[in-house]
């Protein structure tokens, strides 16, 4: 698959992810009173504070919860580009655009389509979750609590990307339980929960794989480190059938990363073997990567 290809690849998983985002959340949660957690669930709380307490009148056909979402972005997303870098930065503001102007444009029903609670937290959870993992799966981000967390792991090796989302969740739900009922909340979180559970089918961008490459060509790990970007251990053996000399090669890469790998070694040498395992644990010296 050449480069333009595989571009092309994300920019349609990108686009297609925020477009399922922001239709699990408008068709299925916004309709019945329930709330996303993280930055969504932020410009949710702040476009019923404007639209109920201030009586702020509604555009036609503009949501305001999308131009929320995009406004509370742009301070983290300065801090962001200040850390990460240039081009981690340009992939995730389109990304931030996209979800913002789907949370604007797409309608929010006036009655429901789903008027049970619990199929829509279901019904929503999937879609958002798939789209939200779509766009993951990418190498790009929505950006809300996510830009804080991958600045926060980049500076601190050992912080942890989710504890960002529970501790707002956790100040979200709060607040839903002063407004609403206990019940408002319970269904929100279970909406939250289906979200997390399919982000995680969908992205596999944090799974590690360990391989093991057999090759007798010289360029292979040449190619791996220019193209992959990963680094390599070799060492030198010998065929136990044809006592011929070859270079065995070991690497570890994130998941999504496995097709590239693939082609960048049939690119140099059809003939090599490779043993690929699957969902090992890495300590030490490994590059996150929240792109690629």
């Amino acid at each position: 698959m050449d480069l333009n290809k595989r571009s092309i690849e994300k920019i349609v998983m990108t686009v297609v992810g925020n477009l399922t985002y922001a239709a699990g959340v408008n068709l299925m949660i916004n309709p019945i009173h329930l709330y996303s957690g993280g930055f969504t669930g932020i410009a949710q709380l702040i476009r019923t504070f404007l639209l109920q307490f201030m009586h702020l009148p509604q555009i036609g056909g503009v949501d305001y919860m999308g131009i929320i979402y995009f406004m509370i972005n742009v301070p983290f997303f300065i801090m962001a580009y200040r850390i990460m870098g240039r081009k981690f930065c340009v992939t995730t503001i389109i990304s931030i655009a996209m979800s913002s102007l789907f949370l604007s444009l797409i309608p929010v029903p006036e009655t429901p389509i789903v008027s049970d609670r619990m199929m829509a937290s279901l019904v929503g959870g999937l879609g958002s979750g798939f789209g939200a993992g779509l766009v993951l799966r990418a190498g790009s981000s929505q950006g809300g609590q996510d830009l804080i967390g991958v600045c926060l792991a980049k500076t601190h090796p050992d912080f942890k990307v989710g504890v960002i989302g529970i501790v707002i969740s956790v100040c979200i739900y709060t607040i839903c339980l002063f407004m609403y009922d206990v019940e408002t909340v319970l269904y929100s979180i279970i909406f939250a929960v289906m979200t997390g559970i399919f982000i995680d089918k969908v992205h596999i961008q944090t799974i590690k794989i360990t391989c093991m490459i057999c090759t007798k060509k010289e360029r292979v790990a040449e190619a791996i480190m220019k193209d992959v970007n990963r680094g390599v251990t070799t060492w030198e053996g010998e065929g136990a059938y044809t006592g011929e000399d070859s270079h065995v090669l070991v690497t570890v890469i994130s998941k999504y990363e496995e097709p590239l790998l693939r082609e960048v070694i049939a690119g140099v040498d059809p003939d090599a073997f490779m043993i690929i395992t699957d969902s090992v644990r890495v300590a030490g010296n490994f590059q996150k990567r929240f792109t690629d």
